[in-house]
C-alpha cells in the first residue's frame, strides 16, 4: 500500500509514518520541510509543498500511484497566532484540507482519512460527562477548534460530492515520542513540557493536577491504524481518544522518583510554568464507537506510557507491550 501523508514531518505524522513503514508500507510524506530525523527507509519519499496553495497536492500526485491519502497537517495555533497570523490557520486548516480532498478525489484515490482534533468539543466538553461523536454538540471557542470542525465539514460534504470513502478522526491530546517543537504546533503537550523543565533541572509548577484522559501517542496512531485496516465502517466520525485518566500530579510523581533531584508542585494558576492552554479539564472522551467498529484496544495506560516515553528519551529501557 501506498499512503500519501501530509502533515509528515509534525509530532502525529512522524510517528505515523514510523509505524507505517514498520509494517512495510510505502509512504509520500508532504510537508513544508524534512523533519530533523526523517525516515531514511527506501520506502519513503519525502516531498516539500505548501498545503495553503491550491494545486499543490495536484503537483505531488502527478505520475504517483497512492492507494490512501491521509491528511495530518494542520496548525495547531495559541492566542498569539490567532491574533498574528489568522489568515494563515485557515489557510491550512480549512482551504488546505479542502483542497486536499478535491485533489485525491480528481486523481482517483477513494480512500481519506482526516486526522482532526477533539477540540471540537470545545465548551461542551466542560458541561459533558462523557463527549462522544454523537451525543455531544460540538461547541469550538478557539479558532484551532474553529478551524478543525469547519475542516471537517467541509472534508465529509467534499467526500458526498465525490463519492470518497473518508473518514473523520477525532484524536485526543497526545503525547510521546516524536513530540517536538516545530513552529507549527504552538500547544506542546503538557508531558512534554514537564520532562523539558524537568531535563533543564527547572522545578515543575503545574496549575492544578491536571486528570485528562492523556492520549499516548502510540495508541493514537494504532487507532487510526486499525480505521484505515478496517474495509466496511458505519460511521464517518471516530473518535481516538486514551482510555484511561490520570493526572499530571501523578506522572510528577512517577518522573520523581526517577528523579530523586526533581521539584514539583500544584502551585495554582498564577505561579504555574506548565500551559494546560484551559482553565479547566475535559470531560473524557468515548472510543465506544471505536472499539466496536474496529476491535482497537488502547494499551498506553499511564505506568506503561510513561516507561516507554522516558526509554525514548534515553531514560529507561525499552518496554514491551504485549
Amino acid at each position: 500500500m501506498t499512503v500519501l501523508l501530509t502533515g509528515a514531518s509534525g509530532f502525529l505524522g512522524a510517528a505515523l509514518t514510523a509505524a507505517l513503514l514498520d509494517r512495510g508500507e510505502r509512504v509520500l510524506g508532504v510537508d513544508r520541510a524534512p523533519a530533523p530525523d526523517a525516515p531514511t527507509d527506501s520506502a519513503y519519499r519525502f516531498v516539500r509543498a505548501d498545503l495553503s496553495r491550491p494545486g499543490t497536492l495536484d503537483e505531488v500526485l502527478a505520475g504517483e500511484r497512492v492507494d490512501v491519502v491521509i491528511l495530518a497537517a494542520a496548525i495547531t495555533a495559541d492566542v498569539a497566532r490567532e491574533r498574528r497570523d489568522p489568515a494563515g490557520v485557515v489557510a491550512v486548516n480549512v482551504g488546505g484540507v479542502a483542497d486536499a480532498v478535491r485533489a485525491a478525489a480528481t486523481h482517483g484515490i477513494r480512500r481519506v482519512l482526516l486526522l482532526g482534533s477533539g477540540a471540537v468539543y470545545g465548551d461542551e466538553a466542560f458541561a459533558a460527562t462523557v463527549l462522544s461523536e454523537d451525543a455531544t454538540r460540538p461547541a469550538p471557542h478557539s479558532l484551532y477548534a474553529l478551524t478543525k470542525l469547519s475542516g471537517e465539514a467541509i472534508a465529509l460534504r467534499l467526500a458526498e460530492t465525490f463519492d470518497l470513502d473518508l473518514t473523520a478522526i477525532r484524536l485526543g491530546t497526545c503525547f510521546g515520542p516524536f513530540e517536538r517543537e516545530t513552529g507549527a504546533r504552538d500547544t506542546l503537550s503538557a508531558p512534554f513540557q514537564i520532562l523539558q523543565l524537568a531535563r533543564n533541572g527547572i522545578p515543575v509548577r503545574l496549575p492544578r493536577p491536571g486528570r485528562r484522559d492523556w492520549l499516548y501517542v502510540r495508541d493514537a496512531v494504532a487507532g487510526i491504524l486499525a480505521l484505515l485496516d478496517t474495509p466496511h465502517r458505519p460511521h464517518r466520525v471516530y473518535n481516538v481518544a486514551a482510555g484511561f485518566e490520570w493526572s499530571l500530579a501523578e506522572f510528577c510523581a512517577r518522573l520523581a522518583r526517577e528523579r530523586p533531584d526533581l521539584a514539583w508542585s500544584v502551585a495554582g494558576p498564577q505561579e504555574a510554568n506548565v500551559d494546560l492552554y484551559d482553565s479547566r479539564d475535559r470531560a473524557p472522551m468515548s472510543i465506544a464507537r471505536l472499539m466496536a467498529d474496529t476491535g482497537y484496544r488502547p494499551r498506553y495506560d499511564l505506568p506503561v506510557a510513561f516507561d516507554d516515553f522516558l526509554a525514548w528519551t534515553g531514560r529507561a529501557r525499552p518496554v514491551e507491550v504485549s
